[in-house]
């Protein structure tokens, strides 16, 4: 079987071991044809068991943040990466950050880095919302108040003593523009601080329970 049959019998740019393994059931020595598609770059390995194709025989490009959804979990993108995503912070964030209830990850892959941070069953089971990309390539991340909230309940040795200080924090540490926050749901963040029972997280809501109160004025 060439390389073009096969792009041809895997639509998808992203597909997993027993989809390879169908396609090439055929063969005598599957594994053996897998090992060739390796080496010569028709496909490629980004984890056990997971795949892309070369860049020179995908149909589209493949979703990285799908990827991060699949690489490990269950785990959906939060913290810097989709802080980023949102436009709340300034900088271009490279790594894919991603929460999970399960232990802490990190994978170097040939197609980017992608770490897991352990959070709370509480904290993770709620604001997360899922995003169809191109080519049906959905994937899951956190809503932008659960993304500040990963963020800032994942930070040891940081605690506030009032709205003050948070809104200090954001604005010098994190850079985040603090209008940007003023269309935050206050009910979420309030549910995400009790998913973490997390006094960090109450002082966050209560500070933008204050700028929604200003922009009211």
């Amino acid at each position: 079987m060439n390389a073009l049959e096969l792009r041809s019998r895997i639509q998808t740019e992203i597909f997993d071991y027993q989809t390879l393994t169908s396609t090439l059931g055929s063969l005598s020595s599957p594994r053996d044809k897998i090992t060739e598609l390796l080496r010569s770059g028709i496909i490629i390995r980004v984890k056990k068991g997971l795949y892309v194709f070369g860049e020179k025989y995908r149909k589209h490009a493949y979703s990285r943040e799908l990827l991060a959804n699949l690489i490990y979990g269950p785990s959906y993108l939060s913290l810097d990466y989709a802080l980023a995503y949102y436009g709340l912070i300034p900088e271009k964030v490279e790594v894919l950050t991603s929460v999970t209830p399960n232990r802490s990850r990190r994978f170097a892959t040939p197609v980017g880095l992608f770490t897991y941070r352990q959070i709370p069953h509480g904290a993770y089971i709620n604001g997360l919302t899922r995003v169809e990309a191109d080519n049906n390539q959905a994937y899951l991340i956190a809503i932008p108040e659960k993304a500040l909230a990963d963020k800032v309940a994942s930070l040891r040795g940081l605690a506030f003593n009032s709205t003050r200080e948070v809104a200090r924090f954001l604005e010098e540490d994190l850079r985040i523009d603090l209008e940007a926050l003023r269309s935050f749901s206050v009910a979420k963040l309030e549910e995400f601080a009790a998913g973490y029972r997390s006094r960090k997280l109450r002082y966050l809501a209560a500070m933008v329970k204050k700028l929604a109160a200003n922009r009211e004025k």
